[in-house]
């Protein structure tokens, strides 16, 4: 159930619309870029910002992000002019939040990366999923009997697009 789940999610954040769902990050068919950043290797507290208000208004009121735990690093380490960090940790038991909106973190979001798009901001409401046909699962008993071993076969027949490209918006790096 572990691997359908992140099958699901890589083709769902970063599939290319080819024999699986478009992500969220494709670059065909996937979120539209809001913000390019100045540079190749870095994202500005500034760029956040500009991205923030890249997304129209009424598509902010359900906004979240989506970036990967190395981008959440990145974004966390940036400083104001006093030393100060600017992003301040959630409390107990509640999820961490940046300018307001709540953060999802996905290992299959791009790294921060010359030409990559490494946040995703909007209201991925507007990011359909349709399951066709149920999910089937075959054990399979024989094929690995010889080595005491069973397996098993699971297909699922899905899909998933953002339907209205504009809800949400991404910042790109700048090509090196």
């Amino acid at each position: 159930a572990r691997r359908i789940g992140d099958a699901e999610e890589a083709a769902f954040v970063a599939g290319d619309g080819s024999s699986k769902p478009t992500g969220i990050f494709a670059a065909t068919g996937g979120a539209e870029t809001g913000v390019t950043a100045a540079s190749a290797t870095a994202i500005t507290f500034d760029e956040v910002y500009d991205l923030y208000y890249s997304l129209r208004a009424p598509y902010r009121r359900n906004s979240r992000w989506i970036m990967n735990d190395s981008t959440v690093k990145a974004i966390r380490k940036l400083k104001d002019a006093n030393g100060q960090y600017l992003w301040q940790p959630a409390g107990s038991g509640t999820p961490d939040t940046l300018l307001g909106r709540p953060i999802l973190t996905s290992s299959y979001a791009p790294e921060i990366a010359a030409a990559k798009t490494p946040i995703a901001f909007g209201d991925f409401s507007y990011y359909w999923i349709a399951d066709r046909q149920g999910s089937t699962l075959q054990r399979l008993n024989e094929l690995y009997a010889t080595n005491g071993q069973i397996g098993f076969i699971a297909t699922k027949r899905m899909d998933g697009k953002l339907i209205l490209p504009e809800a949400v918006q991404l910042l790109k790096m700048k090509a090196s």
